[in-house]
């Protein structure tokens, strides 16, 4: 579970952006802006990180506030799980990101996994759409929904991406070094379940 001065600090954020978005009175949008900041030294606080950085990071956008959508794609082969190593931490994932404007979940599922590891793949079943805060996940300070869509190779070949530095297929117990950023184990167990039992129903929240 997230710490409660991050999950006020996100309360906060997203009451000012609503305010900053639709409120029409100059002095509304003092206090509103005034919330804002509360929220992004709050972030600095605890974090030690300077204030512009969080405000570029955390306090930039308009709009009402929603979550974020981060989508990662299931591929099995003999049983093993797709995974690609992340340039940004070392570490392995699922391939995945953000959800891209004008594509379906689907289409985003399918482009990250030719972009990070070169195979051709057709999405194929949806695994579960799960609230980041409520798994063991490093803190965030975005709200996420993570979108899990199994997808079945057809065609392609094992090829690094911009953003990934290694491919490899993995047996549920010999996981690499997990992105916990991104994934736990617990979600790629939930991966195999669905593999062992094509039946499963989807995972929610």
């Amino acid at each position: 579970m997230e710490p409660k001065w991050l999950d006020w600090a996100k309360q906060l954020q997203s009451i000012a952006q609503a305010g900053l978005t639709y409120s029409k009175d100059v002095y509304d949008l003092e206090r509103f802006e005034l919330i804002r900041n509360i929220s992004v030294e709050m972030l600095s606080q605890q974090t030690d990180i300077d204030k512009t950085v969080i405000k570029d990071l955390f306090a930039n956008e308009t709009g009402y506030s929603t979550p974020k959508v981060d989508i990662r794609s299931v591929v099995f082969k003999d049983n093993k799980i797709l995974m690609v190593r992340e340039n940004a931490d070392g570490a392995w994932s699922l391939p995945g990101g953000w959800g891209d404007i004008g594509l379906t979940p689907s289409e985003v599922a399918v482009n990250e996994v030719k972009e990070e590891s070169g195979f051709d793949v057709k999405a194929i079943k949806l695994i579960g759409v799960l609230d980041k805060k409520c798994h063991p996940h490093p803190s965030s300070p975005y709200h996420v929904y993570k979108i899990f869509i199994q997808c079945e190779i057809i065609g392609g070949q094992s090829k690094e991406g911009i953003e990934t530095s290694a491919v490899e297929f993995f047996a549920e117990n010999e996981l690499p070094l997990l992105s916990k950023a991104r994934n736990t184990e617990s979600q790629i167990q939930l991966a195999f379940k669905h593999l062992y039992n094509p039946q499963e129903t989807v995972y929610l929240d």
